[in-house]
């Protein structure tokens, strides 16, 4: 595919911030020297946009992407490009799969009882739960976010951690890596404590809730703000909610898959969906400004 000069601008002008967008987009380019003046190098077919993005956002701001299409022949990027550009879900992952494998996908009890809400001691065949002031008066805050680390059989930890890798990287690759840690832990706090609220004192854990926070945050700022970067496959926002609602009727559980935590499904969707109403509010005025 033949290139074409697509912008010429005098040395002083900083193309810096434009290039990092460019390159960040994973848009195919070359900057030259020619004449005392720099001169930007893209496809023929997508000269045009690449124009219009840079009469846009000039500085680069890389809150800001046009979906521009790849360049015929080149590949998606790679697993290990991937990892790059989203290390805290892979971190969070990870932390999963550790979690999972010391504690035996919830069969050691003794390993998983540092993790849970509440801390608990095993008694016979009975567990009995400390109440939740006391480990707080403890000091044992992590544990109102650690159970998202904890999965009840491979299939629990397998169908959260895909979901996670889909979501989370959409959120970390637009807004950073701070704010998808912020976000999860949010999410994770949230979804526990509703589930506690509603179901008492009992062993509960996994993903979910956080993975229903991070589809209402996708899904709200997407509609605000619409971005390439947050556009979900087709279909995973109406099979999610579907699932939501076979859990909230029972069918799930009826079926074989054991209690599901549906108060942390529920909570966890609707800080999501609040955390998107605020983020692509925001996105959307720096646009108008």
């Amino acid at each position: 595919m033949s290139k074409v000069a697509v912008l010429r601008l005098p040395l002083a002008v900083d193309l810096s911030g434009f290039v990092k967008l460019l390159q960040r987009m994973q848009v195919p380019h070359r900057v030259s020297e020619e004449a005392g003046e720099q001169v930007l190098w893209v496809p023929d077919a997508i000269s045009a946009d690449v124009r219009a993005l840079y009469e846009r956002y000039p500085a680069g701001d890389p809150d800001q992407q046009l979906d521009i299409p790849v360049q015929a022949g080149r590949s998606r990027p790679g697993f290990k490009e991937q990892l790059r550009h989203a290390p805290m879900t892979a971190l969070v992952l990870l932390l999963s799969l550790i979690v999972g494998a010391v504690t035996l996908l919830g069969e050691n009890l003794e390993t998983m009882r540092w993790l849970t809400f509440l801390p608990f001691q095993v008694v016979g065949e009975y567990l009995h739960f400390t109440p939740l002031a006391d480990s707080l008066a403890a000091g044992q805050w992590w544990r109102l976010v650690t159970p998202m680390l904890l999965h009840f059989g491979i299939l629990h930890l397998a169908m959260n951690g895909m979901w996670y890798w889909e979501l989370g990287r959409r959120i970390e690759s637009r807004q950073g890596s701070i704010n998808l840690i912020g976000l999860t832990l949010l999410f994770s706090l949230v979804s526990n404590y509703t589930q506690f609220a509603f179901s008492g004192a009992t062993l509960f854990g996994g993903l979910s809730g956080v993975l229903y926070g991070l589809l209402g945050h996708c899904w709200i700022y997407q509609w605000l703000s619409p971005n390439p970067a947050y556009r979900l496959p087709k279909g995973v926002l109406v099979m999610m909610l579907v699932w939501l609602l076979l859990c909230l009727s029972g069918l799930v559980s009826m079926i074989g898959f054991g209690e599901i935590a549906n108060a942390a499904h529920v909570s966890g969707l609707l800080v999501g969906c609040f955390s998107g109403l605020l983020g692509g509010l925001y996105s959307r005025r720096k646009l108008a400004a």
